[in-house]
């Protein structure tokens, strides 16, 4: 007894039928019914995607008797029968270019090509297969006859590696309308399967059909011959466990327990979860390639959530828990750690292929996890976003309850204050203290028992600090001098006894600031919004240390964004010195 295999038998008869290539087949069914086929075709794709099909529904529409007006065959009649089944033709000739691809074989090709085709109408048609097999000499056998063909004579080349040919016969691809076919999508794999499955009278779950268009990566050929071996294994009920029985796939289970090792920290585990791999008879390198889409899913749970359709209802809540005990930059390393073994293709070649994996299971189990900034300060016992009391309002009356001090006094009023009033002024006389950097606010002393509260000039009560002076200036674009704003963003000034510092690296604004009336002009701006005016000297950022002429390389890069992040956050600062932290790109 013979059987046809489903590949063959459910092989597309029509343009209309070919899935995912409608590129390809919509333009040859159009070139078809308006007569404007070309004299040489070259049909470029991975394997199982339809290139040899479609290169015999041309052929069938040619030759076809009864075809459409859209250009499309009858797929019934005797032409299209021998055609479509591959059975020797007269005027459709398919060679196989792997084993002949030598001279020889090329020039009795072309002299078979000169001869007319068996009735008028009709169209010679030489399909040739793996064509990147061809030799150079083979090549420049056939470039004059491809180039200028007898009438009604049609090459198809079929390659799954077109850079071969533009190595091999590069003047080839000038003489050849080029057509690259797409991967068959994994919808568009499960769909046909779906309906092949319904004709043959089999039922088949989504689990199932996943899996097999997941393993044919992107060919139906693949898929169908998948698909044949599975319905001889299960009968007429195709199932997950059926495919991953005929495929040798691993079950979700044994990820599911891989990902609570990792989490646990379990190294010692990871030698007994790969020598139960090895025990139950599973390919490790078909693991490896699972454990790297297992990942790729959990990372796209962490990121997209429901967006998932690999997951089925009944597993994703197991999916959504190992997920969440990962952050996605640490399923990004993981990601990135697996995917050096395929870059190189060690895990393939190697003949211990057992002791690269234990080693990448070991590194993702050993990898340290992230840790945000906002968490580690927290968990040193203080609340980052309550170092900073807001001024004046309830909290300011409220941290004056607890220190027992009065809040400040912000009376704007312009009356004169009462002789008594006075009097408990000069008793009261602030004495304001000077920030560097990110300067403190102006002391303010309480007043005696029973005497009225003094009044203060607004100046005096929100005198703003260096640092916000400075800040406010780069924002004033109108009283900066021109040109110098993104080297002044650069700098950092502080207080000194002597006034105002200003630190700058080593450039042009450096140079330009060194003339004294662009000094001057910059200290009165920076006066303007820090209320009070002092002396503004100008120093090359790292001169005073010492450095090589104040070059920024990336040490002192680096040193420059942890003084930042200490400035904003003074707390931090006890975080880096105990645990000995440091910036990290």
């Amino acid at each position: 007894m013979s059987r046809t295999a489903l590949a063959r038998r459910y092989r597309p008869r029509s343009f209309a039928d070919v899935a995912t290539q409608q590129h390809v087949s919509e333009t040859l069914r159009r070139a078809v019914a308006s007569d404007r086929v070309g004299h040489a075709y070259l049909f470029c794709g991975p394997r199982g995607v339809g290139k040899t099909t479609l290169a015999r529904v041309l052929a069938m529409a040619l030759n076809c008797q009864t075809r459409t007006e859209a250009g499309e065959p009858c797929g019934v009649c005797e032409s299209c029968e021998r055609i479509w089944s591959g059975n020797t033709s007269l005027d459709v000739i398919e060679i196989d270019a792997a084993s002949n691809r030598g001279v020889d074989d090329a020039r009795q090709l072309r002299e078979r090509a000169m001869y007319a085709p068996s009735e008028d109408g009709r169209h010679k048609i030489y399909i040739v297969d793996e064509a990147h097999m061809l030799t150079r000499e083979a090549w420049n056998t056939l470039l004059k006859i491809i180039e200028e063909p007898p009438p009604r004579v049609i090459f198809i080349f079929a390659t799954t590696e077109p850079q071969k040919i533009e190595q091999t016969a590069s003047p080839i691809l000038s003489r050849c309308q080029r057509f690259d076919f797409r991967r068959v999508g994994m919808a568009d794999i499960a769909l046909r399967l779906r309906e092949v499955l319904t004709a043959e009278g089999a039922e088949a779950t989504d689990d199932a059909l996943r899996a097999i268009a997941r393993k044919a990566d992107g060919g139906m050929r693949d898929a169908l011959s998948i698909t044949d071996q599975v319905l001889s294994l299960a009968g007429g009920a195709v199932t997950r466990e059926s495919v991953a029985g005929i495929l040798g796939m691993v079950p979700d289970d044994r990820y599911l327990e891989l990902f609570d090792l990792l989490s646990g920290r379990n190294h010692a585990g990871i030698f007994r979860f790969v020598g139960e791999l090895l025990d139950e008879g599973y390919d490790l390198v078909e693991f490896y390639h699972g454990l790297m889409e297992a990942m790729r899913v959990v990372l796209r749970l962490r990121l997209a959530g429901e967006e998932v359709p690999e997951l089925s209802d009944d597993v994703r809540s197991d999916w959504e828990t190992r997920a969440e005990r990962f952050a996605p930059g640490d399923l990004l390393r993981m990601l990135a750690l697996g995917s050096e073994l395929e870059v190189t293709g060690s895990i393939r070649r190697s003949a211990q292929p057992r002791v690269l994996l234990e080693l990448l299971l070991l590194r993702m189990s050993h990898l340290e996890r992230t840790v945000e900034l906002e968490s580690l300060i927290r968990a040193l016992g203080e609340d980052p976003r309550a170092s900073k009391p807001p001024r004046g309002g309830a909290g300011s009356a409220a941290a004056a309850t607890e220190t027992g001090r009065p809040p400040p006094h912000r009376d704007v009023s312009k009356t004169r204050p009462t002789r008594g009033a006075e009097e408990g002024s000069s008793k009261t006389t602030p004495s304001p203290r000077a920030g560097v950097a990110r300067g403190a606010e102006a002391s303010e002393a309480e007043p005696e028992s029973g005497s009225a509260p003094a009044s203060r000039l607004p100046e005096a009560a929100s005198a703003p600090s260096v640092a916000e002076a400075w800040t406010a200036l780069l924002s004033d674009r109108a009283h900066l001098p021109e040109g110098l704003g993104p080297f002044l963003r650069a700098g950092r000034v502080e207080e000194t006894p002597e006034g105002l510092l200003l630190q700058l690296p080593a450039g042009p604004g450096l140079d330009r600031l060194r003339d004294a009336s662009v000094r001057k002009r910059l200290e009165a701006a920076l006066g303007k919004h820090l209320g009070r005016s002092l002396p503004l000297a100008i120093e090359e950022m790292g001169a005073g240390a010492g450095s090589a002429g104040g070059r920024i390389d990336q040490g002192t890069v680096r040193e420059d964004r942890l003084r930042d992040l200490l400035e904003r956050e003074p707390t931090l600062g006890a975080a880096v010195e105990e645990l000995d932290l440091e910036i990290l790109d």
